[in-house]
């Protein structure tokens, strides 16, 4: 059976509705989408750092469309693991395993990889939407489209803009 890591931030929550939630907030003005296209998190969100030690950032965090109901269906398919770069950010642990234990209750704590660095991280697929993840992993990497890389072009991933398409390319 094949296995998959699936990054969490950006590809199961929806990390950018809360960055523009928390920004309107704050600022009193919503970002438009095409604002922060091409830009960096933190260039896009200047106060991003506060936002994400917020108690309830990640505990609250929106689902990304669509993620449920495919990544229950990979889950019967292949070896699913949640694997995130949560240790950067130590308080956001338990709000993680809340997270998917709420959204995604089919996903065991057995699944649930929170870690530092990705790079010693062993599967046939990584769906992710950072390149620093993706570009020394040694199997099928499938970029997740977020702001932050839509213009970015020069990595060799195979792109994917929705959950639709994830299922198009893994369960079809």
């Amino acid at each position: 059976m094949k296995r998959i890591a699936v990054d969490m931030d950006g590809v199961l929550a929806d990390v950018y509705e809360q960055f523009y939630a928390y920004d309107e907030r704050d600022f009193g003005r919503r970002k438009q989408p095409e604002e922060v296209m091409g830009m960096h998190e933190a260039e896009a969100f200047p106060s991003i750092r506060k936002f994400i030690y917020e108690n309830g950032f990640f505990l609250n965090t929106p689902v990304m469309q669509g993620s449920q109901d495919v990544l229950k269906r990979l889950n019967e398919k292949y070896e699913v693991f949640i694997v995130s770069s949560a240790t950067e950010f130590p308080q956001s642990l338990p709000e993680k395993q809340s997270w998917l234990g709420q959204h995604f209750p089919f996903i065991t704590w057995q699944q649930m990889v929170f870690c530092g660095s990705k790079h010693i991280i062993s599967a046939d697929i990584m769906i992710d939407d950072q390149f620093r993840n993706l570009d020394s992993f040694k199997g099928q990497t499938l970029l997740f489209t977020q702001p932050h890389n839509i213009n970015n072009r020069e990595h060799q991933h195979t792109r994917v803009d929705s959950w639709q398409d994830i299922e198009r390319l893994l369960l079809r």
